[in-house]
């Protein structure tokens, strides 16, 4: 069996039963935590000069898998990567620390048969995934305002990437020292 449709787990409807504790392991509510698919959060040059921040920032509550952020996060960049590069710095904000319990069902004939006792049923740590609330911001880049079009369009193709519906800030904020001129 393969991954699960996203559907499944994007609504945010019970309190998150998350807990994982490297100090106390037996306080922990999971025993051993999914593996985690984003390994990269920080790209470009964080040390350059950017007038403008932009932020992704979520407009409902909405619980975004693991294996979807990446694949956003890879989409931004490449086009960043390819349109500007080095002229960015672009890091996610979220992480994914909530953990997406599975009930392994078995189907086809007889199943009915092998199954049984699903009241007050737990689950097994199947993915992780990261809440977003209403506000939450997801990515933020920093650039010169003459690159501001092209991270517009690499949200833009990040944004079909994440379930959801998001807005698009722009923020005047200087960051980084000036370039001295000669």
């Amino acid at each position: 069996m393969g991954l699960r449709p996203g559907r499944i787990v994007r609504e945010i409807t019970k309190q998150a039963w998350t807990r994982y504790s490297t100090k106390k392991p037996r306080k922990s509510y999971v025993k051993s935590l999914p593996h985690n698919a984003v390994q990269i959060t920080s790209m470009g040059n964080q040390k350059g000069y950017y007038t403008k921040r932009i932020d992704l920032v979520s407009q409902r509550p909405i619980q975004i898998r693991d294996n979807a952020l990446e694949s956003s996060r890879q989409a931004a960049n490449k086009y960043l990567e390819a349109k500007i590069p080095n002229q960015y710095y672009l890091f996610l904000r979220v992480q994914p620390h909530h953990v997406i319990r599975e009930i392994k069902m078995v189907f086809g004939a007889g199943a009915d048969r092998i199954q049984k006792g699903m009241k007050h049923a737990w689950g097994k740590p199947s993915d992780r995934a990261t809440r977003a609330y209403n506000g939450t911001i997801i990515y933020t880049a920093r650039v010169l305002e003459k690159n501001l079009p092209f991270v517009k369009e690499a949200f833009r193709r990040a944004r079909i990437k994440l379930p959801g519906s998001y807005k698009v800030k722009v923020i005047d904020e200087i960051y980084g020292t000036a370039p001295v001129a000669e």
